[in-house]
Order: structure tokens, then sequence, then C-alpha cells
């Protein structure tokens, strides 16, 4: 219930994650139909990057203020944090507090005079300011670095790498958030350059009980992971989407014009191929280097056809095995009749 810096960093990292599940999924959806030439009517989502730039932004951002306000002269607290908070962001939409010089809260008693508000992706959260100059400024001193770094064993001295003489820095140690927005930063480098694969888990209810559904639970939850806006894209598009050779490799067996070898551009083969199945034409869409297939019952028909074709062709191949088997023993047979028989003769 009460919410202080810690929880204000948390919160700021889940609005990263989300922002980049957004880029890498929902944008990176629509973007690929829009590279590809396909029709497509754009689906409006939710862009959580203001908020991450409410919070993160290097002049204006909460972080920044917040930095700003640990490292001025003079009388500093809470209060004169929230006091700059109230000034600069006192306009933005996703911000709210009754003391700043935007008159929308002030009557709103459902939020103290010692707390602000933002608008999260999942919804709101207020933050009590209390503590939060404290914590962002509990700064690790070089002289303890240094301490921590002629220890003996080697995991401590690994884990405070400024302590080493040699790397000497007189600025002056970063604090709490700025050691947490660069950390956030170098995972989100990271994950842009990783294929990521989400799974998304919906606890059905509070008490980890079987076969019992809290319905405002799993409503907030599917909310909160955007599952909508994901779901509302996926069905407006197409459920599967393949380059055209390995297309065209893995289903040419369904042709008699395209099996066993096309000589030809893949496109044309998978236009052939698909005439011949007479797949409706609203069913997919060809691309410029994809093919786009808008049901999964369309792809589940396709690989129905082709489990059917390899069993006939597996049946085939048996076919022919045993006919050549049983012709290469019946001529062997005939070869050796004729050698006997002709023996025989000469001995008769």
């Amino acid at each position: 219930q009460d919410n202080s810096f810690e929880q204000f960093i948390i919160n700021y990292c889940n609005e990263k994650l989300q922002q980049i599940f957004i880029e890498l999924t929902l944008k990176e959806e629509q973007e690929e139909y829009i590279r590809e030439g396909i029709e497509w009517t754009h689906i409006d989502y939710f862009n959580n990057a203001i908020i991450c730039d409410l919070i993160e932004n290097n002049q204006t951002g909460i972080l920044a203020m917040l930095d700003e306000e640990c490292l001025r002269p003079g009388t500093v607290t809470d209060d004169t944090f929230l006091e700059k908070l109230n000034q600069v962001c006192a306009t933005h939409q996703h911000f709210e507090s009754r003391m700043s010089k935007c008159s929308r809260f002030l009557n709103d008693t459902s939020l103290p005079h010692s707390c602000f508000r933002i608008q999260h992706y999942a919804g709101k959260v207020m933050y009590q300011v209390e503590g939060f100059v404290d914590k962002n400024n509990d700064l690790l001193y070089r002289d303890l670095s240094q301490a921590m770094w002629k220890a003996n064993h080697s995991l401590i001295k690994a884990l405070f790498p400024e302590g080493n003489p040699a790397k000497i820095n007189l600025k002056r140690p970063p604090t709490a958030g700025s050691q947490f927005k660069a950390s956030v930063a170098t995972l989100m480098k990271n994950l842009q350059t990783k294929n990521p694969n989400y799974i998304r888990c919906i606890k059905p209810n509070d008490k980890k009980a079987a076969d019992v559904f809290n319905e405002a639970l799993v409503c907030h939850q599917i909310r909160y992971l955007g599952l909508l806006e994901n779901v509302r894209v996926r069905r407006a598009g197409y459920a599967f989407r393949q380059a055209y050779e390995p297309c065209l490799e893995r289903y040419k067996m369904l042709c008699r014009q395209t099996w066993p070898h096309w000589r030809g551009p893949a496109r044309a083969g998978v236009e052939v191929l698909f005439n011949e199945l007479r797949i409706p034409e609203e069913e997919f869409s060809f691309g410029r280097s994809k093919i786009f297939i808008r049901n999964p019952r369309t792809l589940f028909k396709l690989e129905d056809l082709r489990k059917q074709r390899l069993e006939d062709l597996a049946t085939l191949i048996a076919k022919i095995y045993r006919g050549w088997k049983s012709r290469t023993r019946f001529l062997l047979m005939k070869r050796c009749q004729i050698v006997i028989a002709s023996w025989y003769r000469r001995y008769a």
C-alpha cells in the first residue's frame, strides 16, 4: 500500500520491459505488413514510451530531477523534490499531484499532499515521496570501495572494481537511481539483440487454489499484460507467414506441377501450388518475400494434406521397392533355371 523509491524503480523497469514487448510484437507486427506491401488497416494501441520518458528523460525526467536535488547545494528535502516535480511535470498527462500548479487534482482527497501519482501502463500507482532523496543518495563512497577491493577473497574483490587504485575516478559516485537507469539501459540493449519469446502467465486467484477463478484479478492481468491489444492485432492480421523458398520446399509435394522439382521463381511456384489446392483468395496474401496465411485452419489443412501425401509417397516407395525386389528375385531364379536346364540337356 505504501510505495516508495524501491517500488518506483521496479515499476520503471516494468515499463521498460513493456515498452520492448510493444516494440518487438505489436509495432513490429504492423511494420512487417507495410514492408511486405500487404494491405493492412492500422490497429491503434497504447505506446507507453510517454511514461518511460516521464521517468527517464535526461532533462525533465523524474530520475533526472531527483539526481539534481541530491547534487545541488542548500537545504534538500523530499518536499523540495516534490515541489520541483510539481513545477516541471504539472501538465504531464500521466503525472498527478495535489500540490502542482495544475489545479486538476486540487480537490482529489484520495491523493495526499506528500504523494504523487503516476498513471502507469497497468494503472495508477501512488508514491510516498518520503525517503526518495535519502534512498537515491545512498552512495558507495570511494574509500569503502577501495577497502573492499583490497579483500583477499576474489569474489568480493571482483564486486568492487571501482576500488582499484589504478582506476581512481574523482567524480562523485553515481546515485542509486542513475545506477539503476544504467542497468536497465544495458538490459534493454541486450534484449534488442535477441529474438525473445514471451510466455504470459495468468494467476487465477491469490490463494493458489485449484479450480478457483477470480474474474476481476484475471481481467486486471489481461489488461496489464497487454493481451487484448496483442490479440486484436493478431486477429486483424495473418496468423502465419513464411518465406517463399521454405514454403515451396515444404508443400511442393501437394501439386503435380511443383513436384518433384520446380524450375522457376519460388513465388511463382507457391502461386501455382495454392491455385492447384483451391485455397480461397481471402485466406492468403503474397508479400514481397513471404506468403501470409490469415487463418490457422488453412495452415492445419496444408499440414494434413502434407501428412497424407507423405503416407502416400511412403506407400509408393514401398510398393516400388517390393516390386523391384520380387522382379530381381524372379530374374535370378529364371537365369538359374536356364543354366540348370542347359546342363541337364547336355548330359541327357
